[in-house]
């Protein structure tokens, strides 16, 4: 039975293939779970281009055939050696955690299974029967702190050899977070940009991160919050004229709903008002969003924060399938989520 706690991954994964043989990565953060998990994978020695000791496994693929995991875990590469079997989009589906229970039970197989999770609860199946196992190990993801941010950042501007000013580092600090390969993403943006400079300048970072699409996409996620319909079309119709892709709000919009979500998550754990949750998690939050944040964090219960992060998941899965409709998609879906917020807000 073993859980680590969200600080400890880097020094499992020194050991993490030679202790266990199932990993559960799960948590708010969807592109820090990404980050984990394929580091893992290569962690584990195998080519991840090669389909022979490699193989990458959706959910909807288990769909029919619910026994096909426990039978890939199971099985002899072609070439011999150690395979890597790796789950995206399982959520919390019965499927998987007892394909989980059923692997554990048997002997210890030659390959590694890990499972990309999503915002799983504690009492989730999938999540208690990983936590139970004695070949498995889960490894939670929440959005990065201030402290996980500047260490982003120190680790992206050390290889670059690039220096950053105290302001600049400030400023940096508020258009981060939330979604960790978002955030090294718009770093390595950064970095790319002042290559051929020694140090970065306040007004590097407002020209290169803090640009019209992220200003309007931000617009557009603080009007769904407030449940401002006339605002949100407002928001909506600036982006569509700046011809960025509504689904970049979509996007958005979903990582400050799993933000909430954690933060709601550890308010009722800790047993501690907004505010608290706010000065602590909320820190790189930028001060004009704050106090919306705030509000919402009152309004919303858990289980909303869930539903409507799951109803986020699946427009972005259903955009990715129909790509004629996305536009479309997303559009409904931020305005349902509109509509939420002013449920939520009026009660």
């Amino acid at each position: 039975m073993a859980e680590i706690k969200a600080h400890e991954f880097d020094r499992l994964l020194s050991r993490a293939t030679e202790l266990y043989r199932i990993f559960l990565v799960y948590g708010p953060d969807k592109g820090l779970v990404s980050e984990r998990a394929k580091m893992l994978a290569e962690k584990a020695g195998v080519n991840v281009d090669d389909p022979f000791s490699y193989t990458r496994l959706d959910l909807l693929e288990l769909q029919g055939d619910p026994g096909r995991l426990i039978d890939e875990v199971n099985s002899l590469g072609l070439f011999g050696g150690q395979k890597v079997i790796h789950l995206r989009g399982s959520g919390s589906e019965k499927i998987v955690a007892d394909a989980v229970a059923t692997i554990d039970s048997g002997r210890i197989p030659d390959n590694i299974l890990i499972i990309e999770g999503g915002d799983l609860k504690k009492g989730s199946a999938l999540r208690k029967n990983a936590e139970q196992a004695k070949m498995a190990v889960s490894i939670p993801c929440y959005s990065d702190d201030v402290k996980a941010l500047n260490a982003l950042i120190d680790q992206e501007l050390t290889q670059a050899d690039l220096r950053i000013t105290p302001e600049a580092r400030t400023t940096l600090l508020e258009a981060l977070g939330g979604d960790r390969v978002a955030s090294r993403n718009e770093i390595r943006k950064l970095v790319l940009y002042c290559m051929q400079l020694k140090q970065i300048e306040q007004y590097h970072v407002t020209d290169i991160i803090g640009d019209a699409s992220a200003i309007s996409a931000d617009d557009a996620v603080d009007c769904v919050l407030a449940g401002d319909l006339d605002g949100l079309h407002r928001a909506i119709q600036k982006i569509v004229q700046s011809k960025q892709p509504i689904f970049l709000v979509l996007q958005s919009c979903l990582r400050t709903f799993q933000m909430l979500d954690a933060m709601r998550a550890e308010m009722e754990e800790k047993r501690l008002q907004s505010a608290q949750i706010m000065q602590t998690s909320g820190r790189h939050i930028h001060f004009k969003r704050k106090p919306l944040m705030e509000k919402a964090l009152r309004n919303w219960s858990s289980t909303s924060l869930a539903r409507e992060t799951q109803r986020l998941h699946t427009a972005i899965y259903q955009s990715r399938q129909q790509a004629q409709l996305d536009d479309s998609i997303a559009f409904q879906t931020l305005l349902a989520s509109a509509l939420q917020s002013q449920r939520a807000n009026r009660s």
